[in-house]
């Protein structure tokens, strides 16, 4: 196992034995879930990059396995969308009984396919979601749950992701909620360009401070 930052430890979420990795911090506003894409899981270093930022902002995160060991090889697992969102809802629901996390209002945050699957699960979840942040992602894949989508969402891509982008501005037509597109500047797909990722942390964390409600209010 990698060697984990203090403010992390790994968690066991049943029923379905998924593995994850719970990141806390003092006095968190939130939790923000993550949905990996294309294969990637719990290790992804773009996405745990993200999440130690976001604790450093105040959040809480937990970074799930959607796909078991094996399933990473099939390409129809890792495009299975309604299975990726039926399991990011079982660890949602995970959280909610578990006494450091039951007390938070929930994000998703979801990349490449993972978006698709973090704004199904958002359309279907029975609390309500804060916020759907999307790095990279295919929110086409949502399909017509996009229509059903009720908490603000924005979708980060790359200046470099040509078709990507138009994808995002397809699907952000139809989402029927506060929503935006942030186009990042000299980054590909992976934003793995000096600096982008930081950008996208940037946005992420500035998108949920606004839409979580304020635990002092």
């Amino acid at each position: 196992m990698q060697a984990l930052p203090d403010d992390v430890r790994p968690v066991h979420i049943e029923p379905n034995g998924i593995e994850g990795l719970l990141g806390m911090c003092h006095m968190p506003r939130g939790l923000i879930v993550f949905a990996h894409g294309s294969g990637s899981g719990r290790f992804s270093p773009r996405n745990n990059y993200v999440a130690a930022g976001l604790r450093r902002e105040g959040f809480a995160t937990l970074l799930p396995d959607l796909l078991q060991p094996g399933e990473e090889e099939i390409r129809s697992k890792v495009f299975d969308i309604p299975m990726l969102a039926s399991r990011l809802l079982e660890v949602m629901q995970w959280a909610q009984r578990q006494p450091e996390t039951k007390h938070l209002p929930v994000a998703f945050f979801g990349a490449s396919t993972g978006a698709g699957a973090a704004l199904v699960a958002a359309a279907n979840a029975d609390i309500d979601i804060a916020a759907v942040v999307s790095r990279g992602g295919r929110p086409d894949l949502a399909g017509d749950a996009l229509t059903h989508v009720r908490c603000p969402t924005l979708l980060i891509v790359g200046s470099l992701d040509a078709p990507v982008i138009a994808l995002n501005r397809q699907a952000l037509l139809q989402l029927p909620v506060r929503k935006d597109l942030a186009i990042v500047p000299g980054a590909s797909h992976l934003f793995e360009e000096a600096g982008t990722l930081d950008e996208v942390l940037r946005l992420a964390a500035a998108w949920f401070a606004e839409v979580f409600p304020d635990k002092t209010a």
